[in-house]
């Protein structure tokens, strides 16, 4: 039996949002089915725990702003050497890293060696010696590119560890499912009847998909097909909401800033299509089997919807697969120039194929 076959404890460190955290589950999965009685935690951001709490592969979930994560918070070095003590306190037989191909896993690799983890594992482009025990070199994008859900798995098999599910996880609590039942109810959605959750947000500027485009599209569904259209969107995403319903012109119901991840998690496993950015809620639909259009800006190619009927909308431009949060050009081609046409037009026929899931005809 070798050293990770052995391994008890497992570390699995996600340091990025709702949806990288999403597209980790399958690899997640892998290492705690291949041995029996396994635990496994997750390290993540503030973001990325909100989303792991509807995990159930994950037994614990630890929090942590790291510093070389761009959407980390000025704090005193104290924070880190405190994370250093709580994990070595957890006693891990190993440790995996996961990192997007632009990310290095050096600095979590150091959190775990100085941790005393013994066994730990990433993708990483350098020669990281005596900070990793195995280590996969990177191969992308010069010589391959994958969905980012391959690579996961890719990298967790590379100890060993397989599954046969390759499905996204998520799992919805009754108590927010109740929730989701009662907040459409008193938005006056009839579930009986054709509908629609529309979630305008993304937190990159350059992965949103036009404010006035979303609402021509809402617009068209509602008074041309006779669907009902439920906005979503986080608490800083209200006003981008409300502008959204006045431009729109049409009846809609609003839940933005009303509802925690897991009430969002159960509005879309209820609904019978979701449209959105490439951005969580696409990945929370994947996990949940809800079919979703996807305005999906060429920022880049690894993050289509994992294993659900899909349609990903975009407009080919030569600065494709950018990977940048602001377009390098000013001029969001990729998704702007995608007409609201083919964004019901997609809705329409994803519909009209994925009928069966909810008994509502389109």
């Amino acid at each position: 039996m070798t050293a990770w076959e052995r391994a008890e404890r497992v570390l699995c460190v996600r340091l990025d949002a709702v949806g990288d955290v999403l597209m980790t589950t399958p690899a997640i999965r892998a290492v705690r089915e291949s041995r029996p009685g396994r635990r496994v935690t997750l390290l993540t951001s503030p973001a990325g725990a909100e989303a792991a709490a509807l995990v159930p592969e994950i037994d614990e979930v630890l929090v942590y702003e790291a510093p070389w994560m761009k959407a980390a918070r000025p704090r005193p070095a104290a924070a880190d050497l405190a994370t250093v003590e709580r994990l070595r306190a957890a006693a891990f037989d190993a440790a995996v890293i996961f990192t997007v191909y632009s990310q290095s896993p050096l600095p979590a690799a150091f959190l775990c060696h100085l941790a005393g983890i013994p066994l730990r594992l990433a993708h990483c482009r350098e020669n990281p010696y005596l900070l990793l025990t195995d280590w996969v070199p990177e191969a992308e994008p010069e010589r391959l590119i994958r969905h980012e859900v391959q690579r996961q798995l890719d990298l967790v098999a590379a100890v060993g560890c397989r599954t046969m599910d390759r499905r996204l996880s998520l799992q919805v609590p009754e108590t927010a499912r109740r929730r989701a039942e009662r907040l459409l109810a008193e938005a006056g959605v009839d579930r009986k009847r054709p509908w629609v959750v529309v979630h305008p947000g993304a937190s990159a500027p350059s992965r949103r998909y036009p404010a006035e485009s979303f609402a021509a599209a809402a617009r068209h569904l509602a008074l041309e097909a006779g669907w009902q259209v439920v906005l979503t969107g986080g608490r800083g995403e209200v006003g981008l909401v409300e502008a959204v319903r006045a431009m729109a012109g049409v009846p809609s119901a609003s839940l933005a800033g009303q509802m925690t991840l897991a009430d969002l998690a159960a509005v879309i496993a209820l609904a019978p299509l979701v449209i959105t950015n490439n951005t969580g809620p696409a990945h929370m639909a994947a996990a949940l089997g809800t079919p979703v259009v996807d305005l999906y800006a060429l920022t880049n190619p690894q993050h289509t919807p994992w294993l659900v009927p899909h349609r990903a909308l975009f407009h080919d431009v030569p600065c494709r697969n950018c990977y940048k949060s602001v377009c390098p050009e000013g001029h969001h081609n990729c998704l702007r120039l995608v007409p609201p046409e083919s964004v019901v037009e997609a809705a329409l026929a994803l519909s009209r194929e994925t009928a069966g899931r909810t008994g509502v005809a389109p």
